[in-house]
């Protein structure tokens, strides 16, 4: 089918096309002005989410921010918002909604088929780059409308807070008591730590095993000059027949007396022994006088010598006790160590516990709302719908396509020759010639001026 044949089918079937026009406008005419009158109220809300919260300072990054508007919206449109507006309003208290209700016999409850009629005329619309929200209601009462669509806004609001604040109660619950564990946790560390202390008798750890350290350092120092004098008083009685000194005449006061009496009586003894005989009463006098001296000398060294191997065994003795002592308070300061990084680990679990349970406890506290509403819902004066000019525009250009299709079908139903082109496709033979049905055309009067102005130019020539 060509433009020229879809011309002579229109022009053929004009009559079936304008009425199927005709009826399909009055149809949408009478139907618009049939349908009942909707009124559309809307009611306007920002949300201020730009900022940082203000108990936990976070802010939400972009990713979030759009995440969250969607989400906004899919709040509003929850039955529990629609729950929290019936309980507002007490809509299921009315006599008009139970007995909407009974004639409506459907299966769910009360309160369950109003949220749902109330969500099907809602409608909630955003900007893309804004934070605005408008929540619309339709309703056949436009009061009705206006006093939906603020009851939407005051529960959004509300439901705003009890998100944001019933899981900050909900974990101030657990911290506290998580906050009594680790109350009693620390409790019985603290009292480990004191009674080991006490059990110990430490103070300071550190302290004292620095005090014990410098003792055992003594007591080794003593012991290296007690060894020192037992060599010396050795070396003393091995030499003394060859008088020679040695480092325990300078430390012994008694030695070295007795050792310079001896020298004394030695001298005189030696003289005494050149001038007088054997016999003679002096010579025996300077020789008991230097035996006497000499014996005196042995035992002040022997004494010395077994006072200084007592002395010895007593500082060995007290070494090994202080190093066992040492030995234990490194032990001790270890475990007290523990003992102490074990309450410091406690008490900062408690503080992080203390302190994230005051701030949940505080946002829990908070009935902050980070929606506004910008504009309350107004009482309309025009209705949203039916809009019957937008519909009569429809219905001119559906109706032309509708009655385009039906003189369409009715051409296929009712086919008709029209053209010398159909006459071909029906016979499948030439056309030789086409006779028009028709009055006559009226012939026209050839004009004498051709055949004249061919005369005035032969003549011309």
């Amino acid at each position: 089918m060509n433009y020229s044949r879809f011309l002579l089918i229109i022009l053929a079937r004009r009559k079936i096309i304008l009425l199927t026009l005709i009826v399909t406008v009055l149809t949408t005419l009478i139907v618009s002005l049939l349908l009942p009158k909707n009124y559309k109220s809307t009611a306007t809300l920002v949300l201020t989410h730009k900022g940082p919260d203000p108990v936990t300072g976070v802010m939400l990054s972009a990713q979030q921010i759009t995440g969250h508007m969607a989400t906004q919206l899919d709040v509003i449109k929850s039955s529990k918002t629609a729950l929290m507006v019936i309980d507002q309003l007490k809509l299921d208290q009315s006599e008009i909604v139970k007995r909407n209700y009974e004639d409506s016999s459907t299966n769910m409850e009360l309160r369950d088929w109003l949220a749902a009629f109330l969500l099907r005329n809602l409608s909630v619309e955003t900007s893309r780059d804004s934070s605005v929200i408008r929540i619309n209601f339709k309703s056949t009462d436009p009061e009705f409308a206006s006093i939906i669509a603020n009851a939407f806004a005051n529960a959004y609001q509300e439901m705003s807070i009890r998100l944001t604040v019933e899981p900050s109660q909900k974990a101030a619950a657990y911290f506290t008591d998580q906050l009594n564990m680790l109350r009693e946790r620390l409790e019985t560390a603290q009292k480990k730590l004191t009674s080991y202390q006490h059990e110990k008798g430490i103070i300071d750890a550190d302290f004292r095993l620095d005090v014990e350290t410098r003792r055992l350092n003594d007591l080794s120092s003593q012991l290296v000059v007690t060894q020192a004098e037992l060599i010396g008083a050795a070396s003393e009685k091995g030499n003394n027949s060859r008088g020679n000194e040695t480092q325990s005449i300078a430390r012994n006061a008694m030695i070295s007396n007795l050792k310079i009496s001896l020298s004394q009586a030695e001298s005189k003894f030696s003289e005494i022994s050149q001038k007088l005989g054997r016999n003679h009463p002096s010579y025996a006098a300077a020789r008991a006088e230097v035996e006497k001296l000499r014996s005196e000398l042995n035992r002040h060294i022997k004494a010395t010598t077994k006072d200084a191997i007592s002395q010895e065994a007593e500082i060995r003795a007290a070494l090994e006790e202080q190093k066992a002592k040492v030995l234990s308070l490194n032990r001790a300061r270890d475990e007290l160590h523990l003992l102490v990084r074990e309450v410091e680990g406690a008490q900062q679990a408690y503080n992080n516990a203390m302190q994230r349970l005051n701030q949940t406890t505080l946002e829990g506290q908070a009935n902050l709302s980070s929606v506004s509403i910008l504009d309350t819902a107004k009482t309309p004066d025009q209705p949203d719908s039916p809009k019957i000019w937008l519909n009569m525009v429809l219905s001119l250009f559906l109706g032309t396509l509708l009655g385009l299709g039906v003189g369409l079908f009715a051409e296929m139903i009712d086919q008709r020759v029209r053209s010398a082109e159909d006459l071909v496709d029906v016979l499948q033979a030439p056309v030789l010639g086409v006779i028009k049905w028709g009055a006559p055309e009226q012939r026209r009067l050839p004009l004498p001026w051709p055949r004249l102005m061919r005369r005035i130019n032969l003549s011309l020539k």
